[in-house]
């Protein structure tokens, strides 16, 4: 089953990127013009094969079709460039609902006692099986490319993240020395955030990710492709982390500006 899942990915990374699936992409997912042409046509690839990997289901009445699947896709994939991967293997299906969705909830607050209740969502990642995402804040968050919000970016990092033992900000990293910077220096960013927060100063990361150590993995992700120059600046440590963790520097490729009109 491997060897055959390996030859159908082979054969599909040689298959030419359809047309109309570019338009798209050049459109709803204004990043992909800041990517240097050999990170575009490695993106391609990883959309083809995660197209043909994963399924899509639309919920509150929304009928799937290849604007949704290709722009969902090549923001999923953005994550993957440059690095090894099995096209987050645990996840088999995209929900999508036209807008923001109302999901229940079950949450601990103290003595034992757990609150239900119904909270209105923009996405979720399970940790097996499913990303779910709403298309109108897929569309708004790959619009702005510069404003640290970006929905795929972060319920895939959760994907990622669930990749690894504990799923709380610590992804599986390819050598076993690079845990430790990591845990020393999310460790201590974490901390500062959720200090800034408490204290109600302007941060760069949206403060959401002082909620637990998978959140601020999450947001720090988006931050990290929507303002590297900000992130950078203030919390270079931190950036250069993910700027290893990634393989990527968009810092960089923003700075280069290269754009197609």
């Amino acid at each position: 089953m491997f060897g055959f899942r390996q030859r159908r990915r082979k054969r599909l990374r040689m298959a030419p990127f359809p047309a109309d699936w570019l338009i798209i992409v050049e459109r709803n997912v204004p990043i992909y013009r800041y990517l240097p042409e050999a990170d575009q046509k490695e993106l391609q690839s990883h959309i083809l094969i995660f197209l043909d990997e994963k399924k899509f289901e639309g919920c509150g009445g929304l009928e799937i079709n290849d604007e949704i699947k290709v722009t969902i896709a090549a923001q999923a994939c953005i994550l993957l460039l440059h690095r090894k991967t099995n096209y987050y293997h645990a996840l088999k299906s995209i929900v999508v609902y036209p807008t923001a969705y109302v999901a229940h909830e079950s949450r601990p607050v103290g003595n034992g006692i757990v609150a239900e209740g119904e909270s209105v969502r923009l996405g979720e990642s399970w940790h097996r099986g499913a990303v779910v995402l709403s298309w109108n804040d897929v569309l708004y968050g790959a619009a702005d490319i510069h404003d640290g919000h970006n929905v795929v970016f972060h319920e895939f990092a959760h994907q990622i993240d669930h990749d690894g033992s504990e799923s709380q900000g610590s992804p599986v990293m390819e050598k076993r020395s690079m845990y430790l910077a990591w845990a020393r220096i999310l460790g201590a960013e974490y901390a500062r955030l959720r200090k800034d927060n408490e204290h109600g100063r302007r941060t760069v990361m949206d403060r959401y990710g002082a909620t637990n150590p998978a959140e601020f993995f999450a947001v720090a992700t988006e931050c990290f492709f929507e303002k590297p120059l900000q992130l950078k600046q203030k919390h270079p440590e931190l950036y250069e982390e993910f700027m290893l963790y990634y393989q990527q520097d968009p810092a960089e490729f923003y700075l280069s500006g290269k754009r197609i009109p």
